[in-house]
């Protein structure tokens, strides 16, 4: 019992270490991205963030002070709706940003061309930003806000979200002219992008619908040609009443086109639905454990 309980604390420690080493080099990360190219070139990024950038600019303070401050509302609020590891978590990642941009200050552009400033820049905040929340963190106060209002809004948390950022990159041209605007949009939707790519991996689960007079063909040549587990499901036809085999798998992104060349072989008139799943978990599907 006592070595089961050692065991757990070691691994407990493990946890703790990876989710603080992965959440340092995220918030590293998101402030080369910031103050190597966005930054000097005046392209800002969404929510606290570019807040901070529009009010440093004006007032001539430092960038990671206004970051730092402007969160702080939101470390209790996340404590309270999502946990003391959470909270924890952002704070630990807005200090090391805060930080980080202070130190990066000085250091010149590597670009000053801003289409190139905003795809890489948007590239390296998306995976610093997604490596943070992949790992129970954030480093922005908009999804905190985000989640309270979805209580009282008709209007989803991601909805909100996209508001308050349009919001604040539409401020942006006022306050740095159209163009760069423009631009911070650009920014903003690699940066989207690179963070849903992150956080989901390269690897995203899909969930596959096969219905076909050939299922027993279909299932065995999946489980053989992909690895895959499959299983049968009774299904009727409403409109012929016919009893039909469906067939249920999931699948990563990578398997993806050799699912439908293998449905196409054997069955060219199958149906074949493929959506994206959140998280998989048990049974005989293994994919890695990021906590």
């Amino acid at each position: 019992m006592e070595q089961q309980l050692k065991s757990h604390q070691k691994l407990t420690k493990t946890k703790i270490l990876k989710r603080g080493s992965f959440t340092f080099i995220g918030a590293v990360l998101m402030a080369v991205g910031l103050e190597i190219f966005l930054v000097p070139n005046r392209v800002i990024d969404g929510g606290i963030v570019g807040i901070s950038i529009i009010l440093s600019y004006l007032t001539d303070v430092k960038l990671g002070l206004y970051i730092f401050l402007l969160n702080i509302p939101f470390f209790y609020i996340g404590y309270k709706q999502i946990g003391k590891t959470f909270a924890l978590t952002t704070l630990f990642g807005v200090a090391v940003l805060s930080i980080t941009t202070t130190l990066l200050h000085p250091v010149p552009e590597l670009t000053e061309d801003l289409l190139l400033a905003a795809v890489f820049g948007g590239i390296i905040l998306g995976i610093g930003v997604g490596l943070v929340i992949r790992y129970g963190g954030s480093l922005d106060g908009t999804e905190i806000l985000a989640i309270l209002f979805n209580k009282k809004l008709p209007f989803s948390v991601g909805e909100i979200i996209m508001f308050f950022n349009l919001f604040i990159l539409g401020s942006a041209g006022f306050v740095f002219g159209w163009d760069r605007a423009l631009y911070s949009l650009i920014a903003y939707f690699i940066a989207f992008k690179t963070i849903d790519i992150v956080i989901q991996g390269i690897d995203e689960s899909k969930s596959s619908w096969i219905i076909s007079d050939q299922s027993k063909e279909i299932g065995e040549a999946i489980m053989a040609r992909l690895g895959r587990g499959v299983t049968y499901l009774n299904g009727e036809g409403a409109y012929t009443g016919d009893e039909k085999k469906v067939i249920f798998c999931v699948i990563t992104r990578l398997e993806e086109a050799k699912l439908k060349s293998i449905v196409e072989e054997i069955d060219p008139s199958a149906f074949l639905a493929v959506a994206n799943i959140a998280e998989v978990r048990g049974g005989r599907f293994k994919k890695r454990d990021i906590h």
